[in-house]
């Protein structure tokens, strides 16, 4: 098994000089050992990459979900090739002043860990996981605006309280 690598790659994210740590892991296993939390904490995990234009699209709306509602986490994991890291990740990180945690999931047996996520999930992206404790929703399609994704995250965290 291949090591968790974490890569400090400190970037300039907005004019006010916003650094951010980028992980990587190689291997699902690591990823869900480390991100996939089971704690009462709301978690907004959502699934993209950097060559897809509906997620591209929707970014923005993580962006703003990140920084307006402190009562959730929100984790963006490009499915990205590993290769692609420091030529396009990265760049395309500091180019939208993406200031959301990012994860590289650069595992690509896909098949080994899609139902791991979600028994249904087909692979396709954009895909939002939602956890909180033992509960989790998830959504393989993209958000056509802020209003919609943050109805669909106050839907799931009003739910049984």
């Amino acid at each position: 098994m291949k090591q968790i690598y974490l890569i400090a790659f400190f970037l300039i994210l907005t004019q006010t000089s916003t650094a951010q740590q980028l992980a990587v892991y190689e291997k699902f296993a690591d990823f869900e050992k480390n991100v996939i939390r089971n704690d009462e904490n709301v978690y907004v995990i959502n699934f993209w990459a950097t060559w897809c234009g509906p997620c591209v699209k929707e970014l923005p709306f993580f962006e703003k979900l990140h920084q307006e509602n402190k009562n959730v986490k929100v984790i963006l994991v490009s499915l990205d090739s590993g290769k692609d890291l420091e030529k396009k990740l990265i760049p395309f990180i500091a180019k939208k002043k993406i200031t959301t945690e990012v994860i590289l999931l650069s595992d690509k047996d896909y098949n080994t860990w899609l139902n791991k996520i979600d028994q249904n999930w087909s692979g396709s992206i954009p895909a939002t996981l939602l956890i909180s404790g033992s509960r989790k929703r998830f959504a393989e399609h993209d958000f056509e605006s802020y209003a919609e994704l943050n109805e669909y995250i106050n839907s799931f965290t009003n739910q049984n309280k």
